[in-house]
C-alpha cells in the first residue's frame, strides 16, 4: 500500500495542475478565440497597398473599356438612326466625311425635291436664308448659281468669286450626287450639287457645302459625355479606395489615439480591439498588453502601498513590545530595583533576550524586503538530504531541549537521496517553521517530529507539532504575508507575520511546494516537497 502522505501530495499536485490547465485553457479561450478569428481575417498593410495599387490601375481601365464599348455602341446606334446609317458602329461614326455627308442628307433631299417641283423657290432669299440657317448648325451652307454667277452665298468665309472659281461645273457627274466632291481653298470642303433649269431655261445649280475639318457635333457631344463618365469612374474609384484605406488604417490609428489618451488620463478600464490590418493588429495587441500590464502595475502599487502601511504598523507594534520591556528593565536597574546580584543577572538576561528578539525581527523584515524585490541570493548545490537533516536535528535539539521541547527525527528514505537546493535558505525554511511551532506551543510537554519520506520524484519533509493547532478558516491563509491567526495581536509570542510567507517563497524558488494540515487542540503538520536530483547517464 502506498504512503497516504504521498497520495495526499500527489492529489495536491494533480489538483493544482488541473486547476492550472483549466485556467490556461479558459484564458486561451477568452483572450485568444475572438482575437485569432479576427487575426485570420486581418490583411497585411503591404498586401492592402498592393491591392490598392492594382485597383487604381486596373479598375479604371476595365471600367473605361466597358463604358467605351457599351456607351459608344449606344451612341453609334442613336446617331445611325438619326442620319440613316444602317448598322452604325464606332468605325462608322468615326468616319467624319461619311457622318458629315449623312448630316446634310435631309437638306439635300429637300433641295432636290424643290428643284424638281418649284425652281422659283430656290431664288427666294427668305427661303434660302432659313435653309442656310439650318445648315450652319451643321458646319454647312447653301449656295445658288445661275449661268455661272453666284446669286446666293450662305458662306461667311468664302466669297462669291471664290465659289464661282472652285465649285463644280453644271452637269458634273461627280458632284451631282449624294456622295459629293471636294475642293480645297486653304480648307477642304465637301460639295453636294443639284442641277436644274429655272423657269427662264437657264442652267442653275444649288450647292450644299460642308467643312470637312470640323467634327460632327454628335461626336463632340459623345466625347464630352464619355469624358464625364470616365471622370466619374475615377472619382468613385478613388473615393472607394480612400474609404477602404481609411477604414483599414486611419480607423485603427484613431482607436490607438483614443487608447493613448485614455492611458494618459489614467483610465485603464478599456479594451483595444484588433483591427483588419496585420501590422496595426500587432500594434493593437502590444497596446492591449501594455494596458493590461499598466493596470496590473497600478493594482500592484495600490496593494504594495497597503502592505507598506501594514508593514509599518506591524513593525511599530512588534518593536514596541520588546522596547517597552527593555526600557522597563533598564529603568528598574537605574532605580535600584535590581538590588541583588540575582535580580541584576535576571534583568540583564531579559534585556539581552529582548535585544535578540528585536534583532531577529529586523533580520526577518530585511529578508522580506529582498523577497519583495526578488533579490534573494541563492547558491544552489547538491545536498544529501539525509546527512543534511541529521546535522539540522543535532543543532535544533540543543535549542529545543533548553525550551523543554522534545524533538524526534524519522528517516523513511530507502536510499541517500540528493536534491538541488541552497543549504542556507533551506535551513531558514526549517527554522521559520520550528520557530512558528514554538510560538504557538501551549502544551506543558511540547513535541516536534521531523519525518523524511520518498514520494516518487519528490522528497517529502514533514514537521509536526502538538501545539494549539490552526482553525480551518485560517489554514488556507497562513502562507500569506502579514497574516496572523491571532487577529487581536495580543499574543505574547507576537511575530511579524511573514515567516511562513518567506517559507513559501523559498520553496517555490526551489521548484518545490509547501502546504499544511492542522487540527485545533491537537497540532499542526507542515509538508515540504523537493524534487529529487537524478543523474542522467550519457551514452557515447
Amino acid at each position: 500500500m502506498k504512503n497516504p502522505q504521498a497520495l495526499c501530495y500527489n492529489k495536491f499536485r494533480l489538483r493544482t495542475g488541473d486547476f492550472l490547465c483549466v485556467k490556461v485553457r479558459n484564458m486561451c479561450w477568452k483572450t485568444g478565440g475572438s482575437y485569432m478569428e479576427k487575426k485570420k481575417k486581418s490583411m497585411k498593410l503591404r498586401t492592402r497597398v498592393i491591392i490598392s495599387f492594382f485597383i487604381i490601375i486596373l479598375v479604371p481601365i476595365v471600367m473605361c473599356a466597358l463604358t467605351f464599348y457599351f456607351f459608344v455602341g449606344y451612341k453609334a446606334k442613336i446617331i445611325g438612326e438619326k442620319y440613316g446609317l444602317a448598322n452604325a458602329t464606332y468605325r462608322t461614326i468615326s468616319n467624319n466625311t461619311l457622318l458629315l455627308n449623312a448630316m446634310t442628307s435631309e437638306e439635300y433631299d429637300e433641295v432636290e425635291d424643290t428643284a424638281k417641283s418649284d425652281t422659283a423657290k430656290l431664288e427666294e432669299t427668305n427661303y434660302l436664308s432659313v435653309l442656310n440657317a439650318r445648315l450652319q448648325k451643321k458646319q454647312s451652307f447653301i449656295a445658288v448659281r445661275e449661268d455661272g454667277v453666284i446669286i446666293y452665298n450662305g458662306s461667311e468665309e468664302l466669297s462669291s468669286e471664290e465659289l464661282e472659281n472652285e465649285l463644280p461645273k453644271y452637269g458634273d457627274p461627280g458632284a451631282n450626287s449624294k456622295g459629293g466632291v471636294y475642293f480645297r481653298n486653304e480648307k477642304q470642303w465637301m460639295v453636294k450639287q443639284v442641277d436644274y433649269e429655272n423657269s427662264d431655261g437657264k442652267e442653275c445649280s444649288a450647292f450644299i457645302v460642308t467643312k470637312t475639318d470640323q467634327i460632327a457635333p454628335q461626336i463632340t457631344g459623345m466625347v464630352k459625355e464619355l469624358g464625364i463618365v470616365i471622370v466619374l469612374i475615377l472619382v468613385f474609384t478613388s473615393l472607394g479606395l480612400s474609404f477602404w484605406i481609411y477604414r483599414g488604417v486611419i480607423g485603427p490609428l484613431e482607436q490607438l489615439k483614443k487608447a493613448t489618451q485614455n492611458i494618459k488620463d489614467g483610465n485603464l478600464d478599456f479594451t483595444v480591439e484588433p483591427c483588419g490590418v496585420a501590422e496595426i493588429n500587432d500594434l493593437c495587441e502590444d497596446f492591449e498588453e501594455m494596458r493590461i500590464r499598466l493596470k496590473e502595475t497600478a493594482e500592484e502599487k495600490v496593494e504594495f502601498d497597503k502592505e507598506n502601511k501594514e508593514l509599518i504598523s506591524n513593525i511599530s507594534h512588534d518593536l514596541k513590545t520588546p522596547i517597552t520591556a527593555v526600557k522597563g528593565y533598564v529603568e528598574g536597574i537605574m532605580d535600584g530595583v535590581a538590588n541583588t546580584p540575582e535580580k541584576m543577572d535576571r534583568y540583564i538576561r531579559t534585556i539581552y533576550n529582548k535585544a535578540n528578539e528585536m534583532d531577529r525581527l529586523i533580520n526577518e523584515l530585511t529578508f522580506y524586503s529582498k523577497i519583495d524585490t526578488n533579490r534573494i541570493p541563492y547558491t544552489f548545490n547538491k545536498i544529501h538530504i539525509s546527512d543534511y537533516f541529521e546535522d539540522c536535528v543535532d543543532e535544533l535539539s540543543v535549542e529545543l531541549d533548553s525550551s523543554g521541547i522534545s524533538l524526534t527525527y524519522f528517516n523513511y528514505l530507502e536510499e541517500d537521496a540528493v536534491v538541488i537546493a541552497d543549504a542556507e535558505q533551506l535551513k531558514r525554511v526549517i527554522n521559520n517553521i520550528i520557530s512558528n511551532s514554538l510560538k504557538y506551543m501551549n502544551k506543558p510537554k511540547g513535541v516536534i517530529n521531523i519525518r523524511l519520506r520518498d514520494v516518487g520524484d519528490f522528497i517529502q519533509i514533514e514537521i509536526e507539532d502538538n501545539g494549539k493547532g490552526i482553525a480551518q478558516k485560517d489554514l488556507a491563509n497562513i502562507f500569506e504575508r502579514f497574516y496572523r491567526t491571532d487577529a487581536s495581536r495580543n499574543s505574547s509570542k507576537g511575530g511579524s507575520g511573514i515567516g511562513l510567507s518567506i517559507v513559501k517563497k523559498i520553496m517555490e524558488d526551489h521548484g518545490g511546494q509547501v502546504w499544511a494540515t492542522s487540527k485545533e487542540g491537537t497540532g499542526t503538520t507542515m509538508y515540504l516537497a523537493l524534487r529529487k536530483y537524478q543523474e542522467v547517464p550519457v551514452h557515447e
